[in-house]
């Protein structure tokens, strides 16, 4: 049969037998890839750019965590006038910020504000690294507006929750009338909650170090009892956080953070 005649030679292999991504190149030059040739594996060389652009993820930027950054800025211009500005006039404002049971009676949307546009102990203060580092990585897992929730629920259920009892114990004669004026104000209720809610988006080592870590300090302060009242302010605003769990975790689930 003449269309047998064409078939000279030994027969090629099916098309099956050709690996995928390899029939581009056929014939006896066609390099045969085998364990072997492969050689050992060349590590990974990390650049400098790419370390970097890795480390700026850690400090707030105004398209990634525009919440985080926008506070920042105004955290960092209050705490430049608390440290340059007229002793009397920064002492004022302090008192007039503060959460005290006087104030809350009075003015209690505009002082829980107010408050929380200071930082205790200025930017030297752990308060003010720690409001960076962590807004910044709750707010690139969350997004902006489900940190700032966070942060308020923190700020407010803690400051009232620390201050009820003492408006109770004033009127029940426990405390002196000058616990009515006491000074209280700062970021720090509200940065707990927020290290309470992103240790629920940590993997489980990480998490136990930091709730081990910051559950330390706060017993360290309650032992000390040099201000309770803030000590368990701080225990409590943790304790926020970590009921948030659940929804955070959700929210971590649909959000992308940009930049």
């Amino acid at each position: 049969m003449p269309e047998l005649a064409a078939s000279t030679g030994p027969v090629a292999p099916p098309a099956a037998a050709v690996p995928r991504g390899l029939g581009a190149r056929t014939g006896p030059t066609a390099p045969r890839v085998t364990a072997a040739s492969t050689g050992p594996a060349v590590p990974v060389v990390r650049s400098w750019p790419g370390i970097l652009r890795r480390a700026s993820r850690l400090l707030p930027t105004p398209a990634g965590t525009p919440f985080t950054f926008g506070y920042a800025l105004v955290l960092l211009a209050t705490s430049l006038y608390a440290q340059f500005g007229d002793p009397r006039t920064v002492t004022a404002l302090l008192h007039a910020s503060s959460t005290d049971v006087a104030h809350l009676s009075r003015t209690p949307s505009a002082v829980l504000l107010a408050s929380a546009l200071w930082v205790a102990g200025g930017l030297s203060s752990p308060y003010a690294v720690g409001f960076v580092l962590v807004l910044t990585a709750l707010e690139r897992r969350i997004g902006a507006w489900r940190t700032a929730g966070v942060f308020a629920v923190g700020h407010v259920g803690a400051t009232l929750v620390t201050q009820v009892p003492v408006a109770v114990s004033v009127v029940a004669g426990h405390l002196p009338e000058t616990s009515l004026h006491r000074l209280d104000y700062g970021i720090s209720f509200g940065l707990l909650a927020c290290v309470g809610a992103l240790a629920g988006l940590l993997g489980p080592v990480v998490r136990g170090a930091v709730l081990v870590w910051v559950g330390a300090m706060l017993l360290r302060d309650l032992v000390a009892f040099e201000d309770p009242l803030t000590a368990w302010g701080h225990v409590l605003a943790l304790l926020i956080g970590v009921a948030g769990w659940p929804l955070v975790r959700r929210a971590a689930g649909r959000v992308v953070a940009p930049g």
